[in-house]
């Protein structure tokens, strides 16, 4: 392997939100969506370089950063997006928010499915709408959406569904027949999709990433498709995403309902965005590798040696989604807390009886903290 993923950099006190929320004690951070491997070398002197002009000003998007992003979605999805579909923001978070505020009026409804990223809970009521949701459903297959349940909750004022793909946390990568059946209900309730598709270039077992707005005419009329280098190089403080969006209204209240909120992209994040989709293709083949043994090995451990925990594959993310139900734990990410290893709250995203680990790490931590779960439920 060319790049170093078993290092183990010592990010305590370094003013990380993952690791700095336990530095007191001797915990395992598996929780908040970002990696402990550096980025790629190519961001990391591309940073260097802006860095040493010793000028930060106001910036706007490098001349070829449109094409690459451009070339990115060709390569990775053959999916054709033009230039001016393509709005620049800081992150994801902000872009929901936007969103929410940007379709439909005080009072209506946004949709999604639960477990779900905390954010999709917490936007449509910060954005004064009425949170619509339907529960994802476990079979021995895995994780699907339950589209029934979804239509039975909607009202007439329900303008938007929040879908996430591949799905945080279940780790589902949505093959093109469900994502098909998304785009008729939507078609027919007459809801925009906003996309949250940030993990799609995390796929871990072959299956491709579909983009909504890559279905058709209908889909991405009524898409918002948001993406970001982020998850992908762990570049997720350098705050830099994009929201694609072809439907030249929907394009318009999307940046009236930014304009004056929402901050500028800095420097720093389209020189690294720029340097990842560009530069660092190799980096990222290496990674989805190293990724791909680190799923295995806790769905091995979890399958072997965590009884009480169930989990279904992970396609795509660098997140297990972990059942706890049955160890008869009342609040199974206290306890795994107090043991030395801190995961997500399943409550968090909107189900209880779950947690959530990061296996984005190097692998002797990872085993480190899968050990330390295993003394947890044995005690």
């Amino acid at each position: 392997m060319h790049y170093d993923f078993d290092d183990i950099i010592d990010r305590r006190g370094s003013g990380s939100l993952k690791w700095d929320r336990y530095a007191e004690g001797d915990v395992i951070p598996m929780w908040v969506a970002d990696m402990d491997f550096p980025a790629p070398p190519a961001v990391i002197s591309a940073l260097r370089q802006f860095v040493e002009t010793g000028v930060f000003g106001y910036a706007v998007p490098p001349e070829p950063l449109v094409e690459t992003v451009q070339a990115w979605m060709r390569d990775q999805y053959g999916w054709t997006i033009e230039a001016k579909w393509v709005q620049w923001v800081p992150g994801l978070v902000s872009a929901l928010n936007v969103i929410c505020r940007a379709v439909g009026a005080s009072g209506d409804g946004v949709a999604t499915f639960t477990p779900i990223y905390p954010p999709f809970l917490s936007a449509p009521r910060l954005s004064d709408r009425q949170l619509v949701t339907a529960p994802l459903v476990r079979t021995e297959a895995g994780w699907h959406m339950d589209l029934g349940a979804l239509e039975a909750s909607l009202t007439p004022r329900t303008g938007v569904l929040l879908l996430c793909s591949p799905h945080n946390p279940v780790g589902r990568a949505w093959s093109r027949e469900e994502l098909l059946d998304v785009a008729d209900l939507a078609r027919r309730h007459d809801l925009v999709v906003c996309a949250d598709e940030i993990h799609c270039d995390l796929r871990l077992r072959g299956q491709p990433h579909v983009p909504f707005a890559s279905l058709g005419d209908d889909p991405a009329g009524r898409s918002i498709t948001l993406m970001a280098p982020s998850k992908t190089f762990n570049l997720p403080g350098l705050s830099c995403g994009l929201a694609i969006i072809p439907n030249p209204d929907l394009r318009r209240r999307f940046e009236r309902a930014a304009a004056g909120i929402v901050p500028w992209v800095n420097g720093l994040g389209y020189a690294a965005c720029l340097a990842a989709y560009r530069d660092s293709r190799r980096w990222h083949g290496e990674l989805l590798e190293y990724l791909r043994a680190n799923a295995d090995l806790v769905e091995r451990f979890v399958a072997e040696r965590l009884g009480g925990l169930s989990m279904a594959p992970v396609e795509a993310t660098y997140l297990a989604w972990l059942d706890a139900r049955a160890a008869g734990l009342g609040d199974p990410a206290r306890h795994f807390l107090d043991a030395g290893v801190a995961l997500s709250d399943g409550r968090e995203f909107g189900t209880e009886g779950f947690v959530r680990l990061n296996f984005g790490c190097p692998r002797a931590l990872l085993v480190k903290g899968l050990e330390r779960m295993e003394r947890a439920l044995h005690a």
